[in-house]
């Protein structure tokens, strides 16, 4: 029995929070694949050119999201709109000999200013699409050129400044690293608790009663000994109430509890019932409310007898009269106003 019990609430917390570890640890793994196979990277880390005759070479390595410098900016006279606003403002500039259309955030085209002699943008590089034929086919008439000979002379490729962070990709992003600081404080509070018990949230409630180290301690100790009565996943000591179960670890001191009480649960598929499970539910003097599902009804009925025995100012059994002389026991607010009530009845 010693041997058996030695330490066991420590050991079953360091179990329960390394059982917790392979949720999160799987999480941050799919995480890891996810940044290699989706642009999170080249949008946080965009790739840097120094000059335009890098695009088409950036675009053929598909690496499209892109930092650069650009200079001579002239407005089209057209912008890009969607639903009913407006989007973006085109732009084209002339280097070594070529045209290259670009389009500029209002923020960065301030609205749409004639001529922009330096803008440092982030963007993305995007394929002829409809938009550019029409966009091309417009500046051909304006300009006074052919379309065949503006095309001669334009990129195989649009920078668009408003397609570098779409609202999805903000969306994405901020999913993405949501889930990731999630999954990383997950991991790292379940290797603190299988480090360090004596910090693990069951540790943390017993902590209202007193010193959480000595408690536990004490508890291990009554536990290693002798336990007074032993269920599946239940145990009682001389000063302790412990449950040790997959649904979670508790340590309750005995002269703390004030109402205990089960509740049962009927399982069914369908209309056919199958099952009836136990549960039991403890309140303490300082606000906690501890419960042991799953379990059957004669170990719930013997832990109970055995508790009520153990501390006569428990109260028993669900009823609404238990109930009010816990939370009038428990909220002074309550004991107050009846007070209240009693000295007005009196005058």
């Amino acid at each position: 029995m010693t041997e058996n019990y030695d330490h066991y609430i420590s050991r079953s917390i360091k179990s329960v929070y390394l059982k917790k570890l392979i949720a999160p640890f799987l999480s941050f793994l799919l995480l890891i694949i996810l940044w290699f196979l989706l642009p999170f990277s080249e949008l946080l880390f965009p790739n840097r050119l120094s000059d335009y005759t890098q695009i088409e070479n950036s675009a053929r390595k598909g690496k499209p999201y892109i930092q650069i410098d650009l200079t001579d900016l002239y407005f089209t006279g057209y912008t890009n709109t969607l639903l009913g606003q407006t989007t973006g403002y085109y732009y084209y500039t002339l280097q070594e000999g070529r045209c290259i259309f670009v389009l500029l955030s209002g923020r960065t085209s301030e609205e749409g200013l004639p001529h922009i002699e330096h803008a440092r943008i982030r963007g993305k590089i995007l394929n002829r699409g409809r938009g550019y034929q029409q966009l091309a086919e417009a500046l051909a008439q304006d300009l006074d050129w052919t379309e065949r000979g503006l095309k001669g002379k334009t990129s195989s490729y649009l920078i668009s400044e408003p397609a570098f962070l779409s609202p999805l990709s903000i969306f994405l992003l901020f999913l993405y690293f949501s889930m990731a600081i999630y999954a990383l404080a997950e991991i790292g509070t379940s290797i603190l608790y299988i480090f360090f018990p004596v910090l693990s949230p069951p540790c943390r409630r017993l902590g209202r009663f007193g010193k959480a180290s000595l408690l536990l301690a004490e508890a291990e100790e009554e536990l290693a000994t002798l336990p007074q009565l032993a269920t599946e996943d239940m145990f009682i000591t001389e000063h302790y109430f412990i449950e040790i179960a997959d649904s979670g670890i508790a340590v309750v001191p005995i002269q703390e509890m004030v109402w205990i009480y089960k509740y049962s649960t009927l399982h069914k598929i369908f209309w056919y019932h199958f099952n009836i499970s136990y549960t039991l539910h403890i309140t303490t003097s300082k606000h906690l409310h501890i419960q042991c599902p799953k379990n059957i009804k004669s170990d719930i009925d013997g832990i109970i007898d055995y508790l009520a025995e153990a501390n006569h100012n428990i109260l028993v059994g669900f009823s609404e009269e238990n109930r009010r002389k816990v939370l009038e026991a428990q909220d002074p607010k309550i004991n107050l106003e009846k007070l209240l009530t009693l000295r007005k009845k009196k005058k």
